[in-house]
């Protein structure tokens, strides 16, 4: 007999508790190969295509396009043995009993075999595949109100964006009952709750900081908010600021653009300036454990990026960025960029960052007061480059100038180290023959 599997939406990593549902890829009576594809979602961070362990027939798919799942709640069913033709109860017609280990976070087997798509067309509509172990949940059933005042123990909510809607709209989780497995509160509860016409008590008026557009902290905005909120509740941090002459960086990029190959930006050779000041002043690649009480220096410059894009702001992550020439990092900024607008980047392109830049000089805008993208800690902000009057060897000219400003934890260096940090980056900006002295 084919042995029926459950998959489960597995964790997709950095904290992420719930994805939504954009594209079912298989369909009931498909049968699918070990790590193909079943199914896109979008998680806060990024858009992912999500494989499947299990090889065999798709038996039961749980949730609609459109619909958040919690992260362990199932996706589908798998009847492992059975194969296209194989009569309901039959014995299998292979012998593969679990799938690999090459997927997401949190799940997989240890076996592999290629197979190839194809479409179980039963008989009848009652001579389908086999059975799930159980019926799918209901795609959206009502939630149910029990007596207010009586305990009924903890909540049975994962999701912290469940919880903050509840709590935004003043919704007493305690008097819902869950539509999900086990009485899992889902967003879709909530949101029912909520359309529910009012029964009982006459209804209260809102105070006037309630009324108008309310906007859910949920998705991307949401987890920006929480790190945003976190980096400020633990990091001590400072801002020290420079004005730079630009000009010589400027004519630089200029010659090297004209000696032919690929274009070298100007993020680029910013970034190759930074891992240069960061191998003098390595206390600025480090990140803190408090549960340890140590300051953890890293070996490897793993460079964010800030990247606006439809979705919001998004820090995609270079790896090893020490070892990389300004070309390779001015190749690697548009790879990512060009993932992160179209909303393909993978979470690990988001994550295991150590270092921030930051160019909201993009914006039209000279300063700013960059926030740490917790837990670094340090980011380095860079204004627009404008011609501004200056003092060039003893007389006043038209210079391009940048404002560079530098957020740092006062945890891990003090005013000393963060200053000689920002003057060298300074002096590399100014004369770039400075960093070749370093190479």
């Amino acid at each position: 007999m084919p042995q029926v599997m459950e998959f489960k939406l597995p964790d997709l990593g950095e904290g992420l508790t719930e994805a939504e549902i954009v594209r079912w890829l298989v369909a009931v009576g498909d049968v699918v190969a070990i790590d193909q594809p079943v199914v896109e979602v979008e998680t806060a961070k990024a858009m992912v295509e999500v494989p499947c362990p299990y090889g065999g027939v798709v038996t039961a798919r749980f949730g609609e396009e459109g619909q958040e799942l919690p992260v362990g709640a199932p996706l589908i069913t798998v009847a492992v043995g059975a194969a296209a033709g194989d009569e309901p109860g039959a014995e299998p017609s292979g012998s593969e009993s679990s799938g690999s280990g090459n997927v997401l976070v949190g799940y997989g087997t240890d076996h592999s075999r290629q197979a190839r798509r194809r479409r179980v067309r039963p008989a009848t509509a009652e001579a389908a595949a086999p059975a799930p172990v159980r019926a799918p949940a209901p795609a959206a059933a009502a939630p149910v109100a029990v007596p207010v005042g009586v305990s009924t123990g903890p909540v049975a909510v994962i999701s912290p964006i469940v919880r903050k809607l509840a709590r935004d709209h003043g919704v007493d989780l305690r008097a819902l009952r869950g539509s999900g497995r086990e009485g899992l509160i889902l967003r879709a509860d909530v949101e029912a709750a909520l359309s529910a016409p009012q029964t009982a008590a006459a209804p209260v008026a809102a105070p006037p900081q309630a009324r108008g557009e309310r906007v859910p902290l949920k998705g991307l905005r949401g987890v920006v908010a929480e790190k945003l909120s976190r980096s400020r509740r633990e990091i001590p941090d400072a801002t020290c600021w420079v004005d730079a002459d630009a000009t010589e960086l400027m004519a630089a990029r200029t010659a090297m653009n004209a000696a032919g190959g690929p274009k070298i930006s100007v993020l680029a050779l910013l970034a190759r300036i930074c891992t240069a000041a960061l191998a003098k002043y390595p206390e600025l690649n480090s990140t803190v454990d408090l549960a340890a009480g140590e300051i953890v220096r890293l070996p490897a410059v793993n460079l964010g990026f800030a990247a606006q894009t439809d979705r919001g702001l998004m820090v995609p992550v270079v790896r090893d960025a020490q070892g990389r020439s300004a070309e390779a990092l001015s190749a690697e900024f548009a790879r990512l960029t060009e993932l992160a607008r179209a909303g393909k980047l993978a979470p690990s392109d988001l994550t295991g960052g150590t270092f921030t830049l930051n160019n909201y000089g993009v914006f039209g805008v000279d300063g700013s007061t960059p926030i740490i993208n917790h837990p670094e800690a340090a980011m380095l902000g860079v204004g627009r480059i404008i011609p501004k009057p200056w003092v060039h060897g003893g007389e006043l000219a038209v210079r391009q100038v940048v404002q560079l400003s530098l957020t740092f934890d006062h945890r891990v260096c003090d005013g000393g180290t963060a200053g000689g940090f920002l003057r060298y980056v300074a002096d590399c900006v100014e004369s770039p023959a400075v960093l070749l002295r370093g190479l």
